[in-house]
């Protein structure tokens, strides 16, 4: 029998996505009917049941829905627990609905608060990701200012041993809904200057309600639907429509040459077949197939990551 290797080995880095939490002070409910807080503990119930042991749990913004202080304190009760089980660095990222001072004392136990923006760097094992601030105190639409973008550009000025996944709650995107453009990433073209040509692998970001996907500047967006409730992308044409329920959050795949994101859908299905692991595994040496061990680089190698180069067609 002829044997084969997988396509693409395992992996070199694995993140959870999650966006949208909009946590209330006091367990209080959004629309008087939307259980935030449980939602969240119920995508983490269901999350730990696959056994996935993520590196770092991204949060990309809303975590508060009036940036109450005790709604931070809510999301840590929460989170905490989790990231230290999985071993997985929590990686927060500010939204409109946030408070700055509030999201640093609660958050990032920086005790002093302050209503600067929220931008860091984060290492994870080689793999760099960048959190960019696109919040406007007292607005819901987002702006990048020539600070912050000078910032990241001198961040970026030196390329991570695997690359940079970029972080933000605004997505530097096109939306289906109308309304949204009241919304949305103001003035993206100085952003996108930056990001052309830089070791962004993924852009991930929040804020819409609803799973998408596109390009900017020539890299991945990914936009993570909210773990608290979702916008209806059926609904009548130029509408807009909210409903308690078709949550999701996202799985971050990082391999030597793409970075792979997958919508994972919450709740409860009818099972049609179940196969676990260790028949998985027998059925591929069965095949002849085997998946190849990630090869990750150390984090010193020379030279570090940098973007393939696209051919042209003449």
């Amino acid at each position: 029998m002829s044997t084969r290797t997988a396509e693409y080995p395992r992996p070199h880095h694995f993140l959870l996505h999650i966006s949208d939490t909009h946590l209330l002070g006091g367990g209080g409910r959004l629309y008087d009917r939307v259980a935030s807080e449980q939602h969240l503990r119920t995508l983490f119930e269901e999350f730990e049941a696959s056994g996935g042991r993520p590196e770092a749990i991204v949060f990309t913004g809303d975590l508060a829905d009036k940036g109450e202080p005790d709604a931070y304190d809510r999301i840590r009760e929460i989170v905490d627990p989790v990231a230290e089980r999985l071993g997985a660095k929590v990686i927060w990222v500010m939204g409109n609905h946030d408070d700055r001072a509030a999201f640093r004392r609660g958050l990032l136990d920086d005790r002093h608060g302050g209503h600067r923006p929220v931008d860091r760097v984060d290492d994870v094992n080689g793999l760099r990701v960048i959190t960019l601030d696109s919040t406007v105190p007292g607005h819901h639409h987002g702006e990048v200012s020539p600070a912050q973008l000078d910032w990241l550009a001198e961040e970026l000025s030196i390329p991570a041993p695997h690359g940079t996944i970029l972080a933000m709650h605004h997505p530097p995107v096109p939306s289906v809904l109308d309304l949204a453009v009241s919304v949305e990433l103001r003035d993206q073209s100085a952003l996108a200057e930056v990001v052309e040509g830089s070791d962004i692998r993924s852009i991930i970001a929040g804020h819409l309600h609803y799973s998408s996907t596109a390009t900017f500047a020539g890299v991945p967006v990914s936009v993570a639907s909210a773990s608290c409730y979702t916008q209806d992308l059926n609904v009548p044409v130029g509408g807009t429509r909210g409903r308690d329920g078709a949550r999701a959050f996202n799985l971050i795949h990082v391999y030597p040459t793409t970075v792979l994101h997958s919508v994972v859908p919450l709740g409860a299905t009818p099972a049609l077949d179940w196969v676990d692991a260790d028949e998985s595994a027998r059925r591929l040496a069965a095949s002849g197939v085997s998946i190849a061990d990630a090869a990750t680089a150390p984090v010193t190698e020379e030279p570090p990551f940098t973007m393939p180069i696209p051919v042209l067609a003449g």
